[in-house]
């Protein structure tokens, strides 16, 4: 249950959001640099307005690095194309088959065998699916690795496509969303995203106790996350 509104700053609109939460959090969002203001119910429309007003040279300059950020082509899901699988470079080979499409991964080639007369969707959802079960190995992998060191225990996980995060978690169930569009980085970036959540089901918020156990566990978060964050964008339309 949440309540939304408008707060207009010049020529910047905020989306006002208000939920059951306990902090305010304000977000800016690719490609354009869409705003959202997040507070609890309790928080009144001035207060979130001179918030949100004490911020705007950050909004800015997130806005500036959207801009200027390097954007992936989009994909055609044909011979020669290239994609990225943590961080390295492959290219796709399309052989026509009869039997049931499948994927298979060589040393500098991503194989798709499929029939002839499929089309790109199809070609796309192929993929998108072993793309999925490839990185769900990997990120079981690096939670076993992080239950133990952390102490705790992730009861599910999910891969999914997302556009404004990397991932997400819900401290109550102990589960956690990671992006599917993560399988193009580096592997230690990957990392970082999972431990990054895996820590929130320890602290929900962004606290410095949150901070501490960052640091403690992941020392070079901060490298990693501006990392990430410059990498290019993933071809995506925008709805």
């Amino acid at each position: 249950m949440f309540k939304t509104s408008n707060l207009k700053l010049g020529s910047i609109s905020v989306q006002f959001i208000r939920k059951p939460v306990q902090h305010v959090h304000l977000s800016v969002y690719p490609p354009k640099g869409k705003v959202s203001l997040i507070a609890p119910f309790s928080t009144r429309t001035e207060v979130a307005r001179a918030y949100a007003i004490s911020k705007l040279s950050w909004i800015k300059k997130q806005r500036i690095k959207f801009e200027k950020q390097a954007r992936e082509t989009p994909r055609k899901f044909i011979n020669g194309e290239s994609y990225y699988l943590w961080g390295k470079r492959y290219i796709l080979q399309i052989y026509y088959t009869n039997k049931k499409p499948y994927v298979q991964l060589s040393h500098k080639y991503i194989d798709l065998f499929i029939k002839k007369k499929s089309n790109k969707i199809t070609r796309m959802k192929i993929i998108t699916k072993w793309q999925k079960l490839f990185m769900e190995k990997f990120i079981l992998s690096l939670i076993k690795k992080w239950e133990k060191k952390l102490c705790l225990k992730v009861n599910n996980f999910y891969i999914r496509k997302m556009k404004t995060k990397w991932g997400s978690c819900k401290h109550s169930l102990k589960n956690i969303l990671i992006n599917i569009e993560l399988i193009r980085k580096p592997k230690d970036l990957v990392e970082y995203v999972l431990v990054h959540e895996m820590i929130h089901l320890i602290e929900p918020s962004h606290n410095n106790n949150f901070i501490a156990l960052l640091d403690k566990h992941y020392p070079s978060w901060k490298e990693a996350r501006s990392e990430l964050n410059s990498l290019p964008l993933s071809y995506e339309i925008w709805r």
